[in-house]
């Protein structure tokens, strides 16, 4: 199955627009650094929890580079999601000097 990218400056036009944001990494990851408003749903738990994912309109999908949020995006997909994988990752958001949120909570 082709799992659809985008890259960080298109994610944050959609997060901008209020679009969902999922992040698949493990919870100490999260708590260390996140996309200011992604919510946690680690990959592990993905399956028991894909409930909590929104299922109207595009989802972007997160992890820390973008291999695990691929697994994540197909998933979704092959459930009827628009789900859409982030390229490069938090990382790479991070890394492009955008800010970003610790601890629990979303952000």
């Amino acid at each position: 199955m082709d799992v659809p990218e985008i890259d960080i400056a298109a994610l944050e036009q959609a997060r901008a627009a209020g679009a969902p944001l999922i992040d698949v990494r493990n919870p100490e990851e999260y708590v260390e650094a996140h996309v200011p408003g992604a919510r946690l749903i680690p990959l592990g738990d993905f399956v028991e929890r894909i409930d909590e994912v929104p299922s109207d309109g595009t989802v972007y999908v997160i992890c820390a580079s973008g291999p695990r949020s691929a697994r994540a995006t197909e998933f979704l997909r092959s459930k009827g999601v628009d789900a859409v994988n982030v390229a490069g990752g938090t990382m790479g958001w991070i890394d492009s000097g955008r800010s970003f949120a610790t601890g629990e909570e979303p952000g």
